[in-house]
């Protein structure tokens, strides 16, 4: 993966490459001197002094290879010739260009420092063995891949480095999106739980309340049964209330409690009629629906429940169930117009709407609207497979 973006290197960094570079080119400069003593020739002022500042000025210019890697590389390519104490710089200008991995490039930098080493042979009188041509070609071309493989071995660590990491904080990104998923999910969940336990049993505890304030002509037994009806609510409130609170706090390996389901539902009714709801319960269910479609169907007529009891006080509540395996799963709340005013409590918005979501999961179809009689219907329908036909197929 080639990418022009580069960090830029540290002092350290900076330093080493180029202390390792000036090491090779002192080895070198110093073989050459050698050479030249044993052969009886003198150095010559270029060799004490043209040659290294060539060399300064190559180690210089590579400070800057990152910014500009094909003329700084190129330039000292083509320079570092005229001085021995330059060849480590030149190598190291080819490898760090080699590094990005661009055959061009890589091409240009290799073939212009092996043309103007064959322009430098004569810079020093050093005797070479006859038949040593093919010698003054190779040995450079020889230096030149060698830089350039190690370059683009370094070029291809740091692409597999970078993509390591890029995978990592993709990684990361992710997995906090699905933690940020995973809170939201839960805190939706733990709303609509604690709607489901607590909204029934206060509404029908707030009718209560309410028909205790607003009338004035109940019996001491009628009062009794009131206060009686709201201090069993309050109690049955919390209860539920401490059940879910132990749930969320249990451990995650731990089971859930199981959910109340369609059996349930004559307790419901039973439930508000002692809180003062007249309640009617028709069922033809034939047969037991899947788990989840019961409980779906229990927290409906919860719902419908709640809301008759908040906004149709003294009004007739008749639920009815039918259905049959291979069939649907058919529930209605059906309520008559208020037959008292009182206040309403606030409403909170989460039963419809998780209600919703819900049926949604189920598979199933929800409708909920005014009737002509100003009373409200609320209607579901729930997909019921037949498990032999599911077993045969």
């Amino acid at each position: 993966m080639n990418t022009d973006v580069v960090p830029p290197l540290g002092g350290w960094q900076q330093t080493w490459r180029l202390a390792a570079a000036a090491a090779v080119g002192t080895s070198t400069w110093l073989s050459i001197g050698v050479l030249l003593h044993q052969q009886g020739a003198k150095t010559g002022s270029w060799y004490l002094i043209g040659d290294p500042l060539v060399a300064l000025c190559c180690l210089t210019a590579l400070v800057w290879r990152r910014r500009f890697p094909l003329t700084v590389a190129t330039a000292v390519a083509v320079a570092s010739p005229a001085s021995a104490l330059a060849t480590g710089a030149a190598l190291l200008a080819l490898a760090s260009v080699s590094t990005r991995r661009r055959p061009v490039e890589t091409g240009v930098v290799g073939l212009a420092y092996v043309t103007a080493s064959q322009f430098a042979v004569g810079l020093y009188p050093v005797q070479s063995p006859p038949g040593s041509l093919w010698f003054q070609l190779a040995f450079p071309a020889l230096t030149a891949g060698i830089a350039t493989a190690v370059g683009m071995a370094i070029g291809a660590r740091r692409a597999e480095v970078r993509s390591l990491r890029e995978r990592a904080e993709s990684a990361e990104r992710e997995q906090t999106a699905r933690a940020a998923q995973a809170r939201a999910l839960e805190r939706n969940r733990i709303a609509r739980e604690m709607h489901d336990v607590l909204a029934h049993r206060i509404s029908l505890v707030a009718m209560q309340a309410g028909v205790l304030n607003h009338r004035s002509d109940l019996t001491a037994e009628e009062n009794r049964v009131l206060v009686r009806g709201i201090a069993d609510g309050s109690h049955q409130a919390l209860e539920e209330l401490r059940d879910v609170l132990g749930v969320l706090r249990a451990d995650p390996g731990r089971l859930e409690p199981p959910q109340p389901s369609l059996d349930r539902i004559p307790e419901l009714a039973a439930d508000a009629r002692a809180s003062g709801l007249d309640v009617t319960f028709t069922t033809t269910v034939a047969g037991e629906p899947p788990d989840v479609a019961g409980r779906t169907c229990y927290r409906i007529v919860q719902e419908g429940l709640t809301n008759a009891a908040k906004h149709a006080p003294g009004a007739h509540v008749h639920i009815t169930l039918e259905g049959r395996a291979g069939d649907k799963l058919n529930v209605s709340v059906h309520n008559s117009p208020a037959a008292a005013r009182n206040a309403q409590p606030p409403a909170s918005g989460f039963g419809l709407l998780g209600l919703t979501e819900r049926i949604d999961l189920a598979g199933g179809e929800l409708s909920h609207h005014p009737t002509p009689d100003d009373g409200y219907l609320l209607t579901a329908q729930l997909p019921w497979p037949d498990p032999t036909h599911e077993k045969r197929t």
